[in-house]
């Protein structure tokens, strides 16, 4: 043990060996360049032809659920801070929470019931999780080479673009579920400094549960982003769920690392009870925040559903206030309503896949489509899928063991939060398999496995020997390995290009590039 570390350290503890030092994260001019020229493209591949896409001048595919409930909120805006309500369509309820079509609502307040209004924000929310996962990738790995590759695969992945460029509401969920993966791992990282900081001061203090690190201005902002998660879609609730055991264990794992005699007591007392508040008592309120103008008008869906008769007076929530009654009768039959859409129950869509099929991409969905087209080539064609890049989504599995072969083998924890981050992503679903299941509910797994490919090809990167070209002699084979692999991901990305942004193709060339039967 070095001089400076024997001093400050309790007696009772002078045989232990201090933890390594927690690794510094120095921004530099490359991060900037790289982080502003992948910026740059995510701009240019989310924005180029935004509008183009419509039937008659109105919305499509599931957009014509969102776009005109978005369009109900500006007509009905009250002020900045309140805004406004959706109606209660003919055709059924509003079955998610309001977020995501209030975000909606402000690009269309900019350009009006239009394609550039309904998908402003959905293709800026696109943008910034491009940069989102960088970040998050840059965290993890301390490396700005390996969050540009990182970058360049969710500029280049098919989901991760339509996803930005329709006005539905997964983009806006994916962004803050990133955005809440990466103010987790910054939580972790500061308090393993403030743990790192009292082991050298000898400020571990004289309780058995170890120190009290302070107000965690990063796991209250991981709470705000799961919030808004949550306030985007229910299915927020499992981030909120699996983040928050993680928050908690790895904090038991930093108190046994510096040595506190009871680590399981002082996670439960110092951290556990704190976490509640931010990682679930917090996304709690601002989730509730999210319905703050159904709270306010008089014609809200189920606003008055404890007195116009709509609740039964022997129920349970008569006994709330009126507006709290209902608001959960309203909650209560969007339950109904998610669990009635079973396979056994006779809900069929043709594009439904279940969950293991989301592992391949193997049955993307169809959003735009104009057959039966005059052109030179003969019959042509204009479609529009949600389809996952094959180069990024065929190596999910590899990726998913390679990143438990590297956390519980070579015990690299770079790979744990995106692999509970997948898993909070996969895992629930597989659990109501009988449900109706639509790809898009895989938008939140890709920015996961673009974090543990991009963490592999940082591995890999400067592996094996040299290159004998004198040109390229600074070069190994694992380097242009990873270079093959951007390659590659680039070179797909405009081979279904196509497919992407719509553009017409005659219909040989379509089927030719439709490789497997159930892409059709």
């Amino acid at each position: 043990m070095s001089t400076s570390l024997a001093s400050p350290i309790p007696a009772g503890r002078a045989a232990q060996v201090s933890p390594p030092n927690p690794r510094t994260h120095q921004w530099s001019r490359a991060d900037t360049i790289s982080t502003a020229l992948i910026g740059l493209l995510a701009v240019i591949t989310r924005f180029f032809w935004l509008g183009r896409a419509e039937s008659g001048g109105t919305p499509v595919f599931d957009e014509k659920h969102y776009v005109p409930q978005a369009w109900d909120m500006v007509e009905s805006w009250v002020n900045p801070l309140i805004g406004g309500i959706e109606s209660n369509p003919g055709y059924g309820l509003v079955v998610h929470p309001p977020l995501a079509k209030q975000l909606i609502a402000l690009g269309e307040m900019i350009f009006g019931y239009s394609p550039w209004g309904w998908r402003l924000m959905t293709a800026l929310f696109g943008v910034a999780t491009v940069l989102m996962i960088m970040a998050l990738t840059r965290r993890l790995s301390n490396s700005w080479q390996v969050a540009s590759i990182a970058g360049l695969l969710a500029v280049f992945d098919g989901v991760l673009l339509i996803t930005s460029r329709f006005g539905m509401l997964d983009i806006f969920q994916v962004f803050f579920i990133v955005a809440a993966a990466w103010a987790l791992i910054r939580d972790h990282q500061q308090v393993r400094q403030r743990f790192h900081d009292a082991w050298l001061q000898g400020m571990m203090g004289e309780s058995r549960y170890g120190p009290r690190l302070g107000f965690r201005w990063w796991r209250f902002t991981t709470g705000i982003f799961l919030g808004l998660a949550l306030g985007v879609k229910w299915s927020g609730l499992y981030y909120i769920a699996f983040f928050g055991l993680l928050s908690v264990f790895t904090d038991l794992a930093l108190r046994r690392r510096y040595g506190v005699p009871h680590p399981v007591l002082g996670a439960l007392f110092r951290d556990t009870i704190p976490a509640l508040g931010s990682l679930v008592l917090l996304p709690a309120l601002l989730y509730l925040w999210s319905w703050r103008a159904w709270f306010a008008s008089e014609t809200s869906v189920y606003r008055h559903a404890k007195t116009d008769g709509t609740i039964p007076e022997d129920s349970w929530l008569q006994a709330l206030p009126e507006a709290a009654a209902g608001w959960l009768h309203y909650h209560l039959s969007v339950l109904e309503f998610h669990g009635s859409l079973t396979t056994s129950g006779g809900h069929s869509h043709p594009w439904d896949s279940k969950p293991w099929s989301w592992l391949v991409a193997g049955r993307p969905i169809l959003y735009s489509s104009d057959t039966d087209m005059e052109c030179a080539a003969g019959t042509c064609r204009e479609m529009i899928f949600l389809f996952g890049t094959p180069a990024i989504w065929w190596l999910t599995i590899p990726a998913l063991l390679w990143g438990l072969w590297s956390l519980v083998i070579r015990r690299q924890r770079a790979f744990l939060l995106p692999l509970v981050a997948f898993a909070a992503g996969f895992l629930p679903w597989l659990a109501g398999y009988d449900r109706q299941m639509y790809f898009f509910y895989a938008a939140a797994l890709v920015p996961f496995t673009i974090v543990l490919i991009a963490l592999a090809c940082g591995q890999l990167w400067g592996e094996g020997k040299k290159l004998k070209s004198q040109q390229l002699a600074h070069m190994t084979w694992g380097s242009v390995a990873v270079c093959a692999y951007l390659a590659l991901v680039v070179a797909m990305f405009f081979y279904w290009l196509p497919i992407f942004y719509g553009i017409q193709i005659s219909d040989a060339h379509y089927f030719d590039i439709m490789w497997l039967p159930s892409w059709i």
